[in-house]
């Protein structure tokens, strides 16, 4: 039994949803999430920047002695996974991309969205990624560099949140589109005004589930699975109680998060 625990990293609170799904579905295990607050959000800064702040916080975490961590972002994980992955190669890394395999497998009409920030969806990874998978579809990429702001906000900005659909929904409103695919962990959070767009007969994805068992798989495979109380500890690069406050809003219960002075 290993007690060390998982460490998970986003550029904000949007990795939570990765975290609700870890938590709820891989059992006995300890987590330590860190969001980058102070540098939120990551779709606005280059590559290099993205890379390295991913790297400080992974150095962090295996300080903590962290046996596993997730990139719990996708832009983050576009901007770099194989290079996180090469700077430690002992530390079993998980990344977080949009589910366009499941996607393209699902869809009736093969017309399917993504939606994301924009650095992912202007990315060579997502690019590479819909050809692969999703080559015989027609696939809209859209990507917004608004919505994370609304929802990393301590107040509930859902008509925002709505407006911004529609602006950046528009030109494939017509389109016969019957699968969304949520690209930004973000996104799981704002499920239902994104539902609302579409409408009820659109199916909605996400990384969630498949990021929690791939976390399973590798804990098992490795024998570093634990089975013991699960404690969970949250920590920002921002201000602890906006980031508390936001956080509590999202998982629908009060939080408490710690400050992480790290540069």
């Amino acid at each position: 039994m290993d007690t060390r625990p998982i460490g998970i990293i986003d550029s904000g609170s949007g990795g939570l949803s990765i975290w609700n799904a870890v938590s709820e579905n891989v059992h006995g295990e300890s987590i330590i999430y860190v969001g980058d607050h102070a540098n939120a959000p990551y779709s606005g800064k280059t590559r290099a920047f993205i890379r390295s702040r991913i790297r400080t916080l992974l150095t962090y975490l295996i300080g903590q002695q962290c046996k596993l961590c997730v990139i719990a972002c996708n832009t983050a994980t576009v901007a770099g996974i194989d290079w996180y992955r090469k700077q430690f190669p002992t530390l079993p890394i998980i990344g977080v991309v949009p589910v366009i395999k499941t996607a393209a497998n699902i869809t009736k009409t093969k017309n399917i969205c993504i939606l994301s920030t924009k650095f992912t969806a202007r990315s060579a990874y997502l690019k590479q990624l819909i050809r692969q998978f999703a080559g015989d579809a027609s696939v809209f990429s859209i990507g917004s560099s608004t919505l994370v702001s609304y929802i990393e906000s301590t107040n509930n900005e859902t008509e925002k949140i709505r407006r911004e659909l529609v602006r950046i929904c528009r030109p494939v409103i017509r389109a016969p589109i019957d699968v969304v695919v949520l690209g930004c962990t973000h996104y799981p959070f704002i499920r239902s005004e994104v539902s609302d767009f579409f409408g009820p007969s659109v199916t909605i994805i996400d990384s969630a589930g498949a990021v929690a068992r791939q976390v399973d798989r590798i804990l098992t495979s490795n024998g570093i699975a634990a089975n013991t109380k699960s404690t969970y500890a949250f920590f920002t690069t921002g201000d602890r109680k906006r980031v508390s406050r936001i956080m509590s809003r999202l998982l629908g219960y009060d939080i408490v998060v710690e400050p992480l002075l790290i540069p």
